[in-house]
């Protein structure tokens, strides 16, 4: 379980991840490079992605 410092972290991220993609100028662009990094770091935690998309 993840730890109260943890938690707040990763909402600090989320948040950021929103303001940027709210603030590009390609918001498609940005959608589609922090798809790319999160994959990424899930997949090195082993966690399969492929049936995470919706199409």
């Amino acid at each position: 379980m993840p730890t109260e410092k943890e938690m707040i972290n990763n909402l600090i991220d989320k948040y950021t991840d929103l303001q940027r993609i709210k603030c590009s100028a390609d918001s498609e662009k940005e959608v589609d490079y922090q798809l790319t990094v999160t994959k990424a770091k899930l997949e090195s935690f082993g966690i399969i992605t492929e049936n995470l998309d919706i199409k």
